[in-house]
């Protein structure tokens, strides 16, 4: 892009907000709807909010990092923020679909760019029986919760809970327990990106489970279905020294 159109957006922090005040006076800027570019400044709740909220505009975002850790942001600059657009890398990142049934016949269904995540409600354990294209694989699985997660969120909420690290363009996803009882050795699986998972739960009423989204939560399910969503996609901007990629990579070899 030789002089692309940019809108700035930020979080509700001082810190993000006071980039925004600096860099909306630098540079000339235009609405989300308008723009070439989306510049986040936020951390990395920010970021997937952004990416939520301007999904249908389909228009690259490049996220700064003004909050802590910011994995998924670059390093904060003011002054060559054009020359850096106009040597960028992109990745499209395509979101997981969640559907859930609920009690009360209620029906939700939400995108995670990071992970799908079941959560026990209550002090007892989760009771899942967990099927991958309609096979079922785990007949019951008793832990505090179960997650599937995209390579970009691998790092997030999946390593927290011990699950594998995916490089981005492997075409596969994590599925990792949280806290698992039984089957006591069970570590999770690595699943292609094209399948389809399936989570029953099992005496629900004793042993209630919630599930959510990123950041958007349900209660009381009995069903939940996770896949990834080929037909939506957004694209995310990175610096060439410091990309998403080389990111992911080097958290695999670290202390």
């Amino acid at each position: 892009m030789a002089h692309p159109k940019i809108a700035f957006v930020a979080g509700k922090t001082d810190t993000a907000q006071d980039a925004m005040s600096k860099l909306c006076g630098k540079y000339d800027h235009v609405t989300p709807d308008k723009a070439d570019v989306i510049v986040a400044l936020g951390g990395d709740g920010f970021m997937l909010r952004t990416l939520h909220k301007y999904l249908h505009l389909k228009k690259p975002v490049f996220g700064m990092n003004r909050g802590s850790v910011g994995f998924l942001m670059n390093e904060y600059r003011e002054d060559d923020l054009m020359e850096r657009i106009g040597r960028m890398e992109s990745f499209e990142i395509h979101p997981l679909r969640m559907e859930a049934e609920c009690k009360g016949g209620k029906h939700h269904e939400a995108i995670a760019y990071n992970e799908v995540s079941l959560f026990r409600e209550t002090g007892q354990a989760a009771h899942i029986r967990v099927s991958v294209d309609d096979v079922v694989r785990l007949e019951e699985m008793v832990c505090d919760g179960l997650l599937i997660s995209t390579p970009a969120g691998s790092t997030a909420y999946n390593m927290s809970a011990y699950g594998p690290i995916l490089p981005l363009g492997a075409g596969v996803l994590a599925l990792t327990a949280i806290s698992a009882y039984r089957p006591r050795r069970w570590r999770g699986a690595i699943l292609p990106h094209s399948a389809s998972v399936s989570f029953e739960i099992l005496n629900e009423e004793k042993r209630p489970v919630g599930v959510s989204a990123d950041f958007n939560e349900f209660r009381d399910v009995l069903k939940v279905k996770v896949y990834e969503d080929r037909s939506l996609y957004s694209m995310v901007l990175y610096d060439p020294e410091h990309n998403l990629e080389e990111r992911i990579l080097q958290e695999q070899f670290m202390g």
